[in-house]
């Protein structure tokens, strides 16, 4: 019975050191972490506008806005999410001419789809279809839109174009 006793003394004392540990390393990782995403998202946002943005700036709404060296709004840029991705969520940033519903381009901020399948979301293949669509119309070839979905990642794909509208619809 002691030397039981003895062995959960000793397991609580390592597990509280453990944690101790992952504590004191969270608090200290929990800063440069969040700027590298407010980074990450920042430089998304300059590299999905259109050509001729010369300042990116954000708004309140989390909308970068994009003007030209004589200040005209020359586009946008915003986060689109959609949670139906095989994997899970599936984030982009999404850049948009400055009629606010024709897509320049997107970013992936986040996605945890399969490698070599829904990853190629990634792939100019890909990601180029859909530069000079109409956000709000943008579907796959199987539900009567325009888009080639990626081969064997149909999911993925449709996640794509709803995070895409999801984007377009915070600028309206």
């Amino acid at each position: 019975m002691k030397k039981i006793i003895g062995l959960v003394l000793s397991l609580t004392v390592i597990a509280g050191v453990c944690a101790a540990v992952l504590a004191y390393v969270n608090t200290i990782t929990r800063g440069p972490i969040a700027e590298m995403l407010v980074k990450k998202t920042v430089d998304a946002a300059k590299a999905v506008m259109p050509q001729g943005v010369a300042d990116v700036a954000e708004t309140a709404g989390g909308v970068f806005v994009g003007t030209a060296a004589d200040g005209t709004v020359v586009g946008y840029a915003v986060t689109g999410a959609d949670a139906g991705g095989y994997g899970g969520d599936v984030v982009l940033m999404v850049g948009f001419q400055a009629d606010k519903k024709t897509v320049v381009c997107y970013k992936t901020l986040a996605a945890a789809e399969t490698p070599g399948l829904g990853m190629k979301l990634n792939t100019p293949e890909f990601s180029g279809q859909f530069g000079g669509k109409d956000a709000t119309t943008l579907k796959v070839k199987k539900d009567g839109g325009a888009i080639e979905a990626i081969t064997a990642a149909t999911i993925t794909s449709r996640a794509v174009c709803r995070a895409i509208a999801a984007a377009a619809a915070k600028l309206q």
